[in-house]
């Protein structure tokens, strides 16, 4: 079975063709579970790799997608959000609203509504690599239609 069979790379792979037939699902040799992984098997920049993060906010789950070379500020994150309190979410819970592992989150295809907000930082790239729904598979898009498929607001959230 091709990594492309799989049911959460198929959920990325309908919703890029769906918003622009010519987005591509690539397949890597070796992982891209990190983004230094992902940027070494890509020969790009580290910051050019989308980090997809889930915050536990306080009454729900926000996703950060953050620049590889970059570090997701909680400060940032609470201010912008105006909330007192943020924290990492578990990896089930994670599976549990993304329906993706830590590794291959994807910024689109989520089996529930999730709040997106962007690192303005990403914005310096011309192309971006995020995750396919697999630690082997990655999109490639630039910021603006980034911006648009994931509807997701651009905010300074990292440091």
């Amino acid at each position: 079975m091709s990594l492309l069979d799989k049911a959460p790379v198929k959920r990325v792979i309908e919703i890029l063709k769906e918003f622009d037939p010519k987005l591509k699902v690539i397949i890597l040799n070796t992982s891209a579970r990190t983004a230094l992984e992902a940027a070494s098997s890509l020969g790009c920049e580290v910051g050019a790799i989308v980090k997809s993060l889930v915050f536990k906010t306080e009454e729900t789950f926000t996703l950060c997608l953050i620049a590889g070379d970059k570090k997701a500020s909680l400060n940032k994150i609470k201010k912008n959000l105006i909330i007192k309190d943020v924290q990492m979410a578990s990896a089930d819970e994670v599976k549990e609203i993304t329906g993706y592992t830590i590794g291959g989150v994807s910024p689109i295809g989520h089996l529930n509504k999730i709040d997106i907000l962007i690192d303005n930082s990403l914005e310096r790239f011309i192309e971006l690599f995020a995750a396919a729904g697999h630690p082997n598979c990655v999109f490639q898009i630039n910021f603006k239609d980034l911006q648009k498929i994931t509807n997701g607001s651009v905010k300074e959230i990292s440091e």
